[in-house]
């Protein structure tokens, strides 16, 4: 059983970061790298991780982005199931967030202000009214360092980002981690680690769109979702939660048991009014193993979502326009892709009832969550 506690702060959340394991050396032969670009006088790779199964992932220091996820239907035809591009120039002109780390605090914080200490900070404005992601020129849009690593039992990358004191207007010097782990159960296992030399605030999560036709092909509202979470944080109309934690029984919002996407999207719910869809951070009971599942009836394809974080935040894809080409030529159109960015709560650190995001020297942050493929 999950314990499901604010901040996560034993070595029990990671396996990997700083360490290699005991395992064979068969890990690093699968995984190849190749040039992808340069930006700002750093290189960039793209990193391919193939499992026995002959399934691949592929990955860049950019962002520390998830670029592709090829698996199989039940039939046994692979597609790539999230979005991303073919070239380093995709990722640089196109959607700032397509598979990226985001931080230094990912979703939304108020007006792009918090108080920590009696001191107040001020961010960047990216998104209206308030700061999104980290900022402009957050996580997402750095070069991380990246080491294959080696004696593992399956391909892995670790991605290493060094912040800098107050970058976009953040304190501390922060160290962020993330190790991803490509097994030969399909599972994209993401082991985070972030440290800070003073107190600041951290929200860290992945922000993968998915498609399970294949990325580029339909819309998502025929995906089946289970989200076992029995509230959500309502929001106001610039999507910053109310402080409320909304009971989901006899809302749109009720996914612990499974519904389509589009079955209630269109409701006149003011929460779905307010988002355009769903947009909304759910409280997540971290009671059984897997947290959250995505099921494509037509291909057979399942995602799984397992994860110790507190909530999730599910993304219908609905600012998505049509304006993005990815990778193969698939162009994203109106909810095609639905994310699910495993978190802490939106505008935490101006909400003292939500669960803490206070980063301290005295002990790192350490978190897991895992996507999981499969078919039925």
């Amino acid at each position: 059983m999950k314990t499901g506690r604010l901040i996560l702060l034993t070595a029990t959340a990671l396996v990997m970061i700083g360490l290699d394991s005991c395992g064979t050396n068969k890990a690093k032969e699968m995984v190849t790298t190749e040039d992808f670009g340069s930006f700002e006088g750093k290189e960039v790779f793209l990193y391919t991780l193939t499992n026995k199964q002959g399934d691949i992932i592929k990955l860049t220091n950019y962002g520390a982005t998830i670029v592709e996820i090829s698996v199989p239907d039940r039939d046994g035809n692979k597609a790539n199931v999230t979005f991303g591009y073919d070239s380093f120039d995709g990722y640089l002109n196109g959607d700032l967030y397509f598979g990226k780390v985001v931080g230094q605090y990912a979703n939304r914080i108020a007006k792009g202000k918090f108080t920590l200490d009696d001191v107040e900070y001020t961010l960047a404005l990216n998104n209206g009214p308030n700061t999104l992601h980290g900022g402009p020129t957050g996580w997402h849009s750095r070069v991380w360092t990246a080491e294959v690593l080696k004696n593992t039992d399956y391909p892995a990358v670790k991605f290493t980002y060094n912040k800098p004191d107050m970058e976009e207007g953040y304190p501390g010097n922060v160290v962020a981690e993330v190790v991803y782990t490509w097994t030969d159960d399909n599972e994209i296992i993401m082991d985070y680690k972030v440290t800070t030399d003073r107190r600041t605030v951290l929200n860290i999560t992945n922000h993968a769109y998915f498609n399970l036709h294949g990325a580029g092909v339909g819309d998502i509202l025929d995906h089946e979702v289970l989200i076992r979470a029995s509230a959500f944080t309502p929001v106001d109309s610039t999507l910053i939660p109310t402080g409320e934690l909304r009971p989901v029984e006899g809302t749109p919002f009720d996914f612990r048991t499974p519904h389509l996407v589009g079955e209630r999207i269109g409701e006149e719910y003011d929460q779905l009014v307010l988002g355009g869809g769903y947009d909304h951070n759910f409280v997540l009971d971290n009671v059984e193993q897997v947290d959250a599942e995505v099921y494509d009836p037509s291909t057979g394809r399942v995602l799984q979502v397992i994860t110790d974080q507190p909530g999730v935040q599910l993304y219908t894809g609905n600012f998505l326009n049509g304006t993005q080409t990815g990778r193969g030529g698939k162009v994203y159109q109106y909810r095609s892709g639905l994310c699910l960015e495993t978190q802490h709560y939106p505008d935490s650190p101006n909400q003292a009832s939500f669960p803490s995001v206070i980063l301290t020297p005295e002990e790192p942050f350490l978190t897991s969550t895992t996507y999981k493929f499969g078919v039925r």
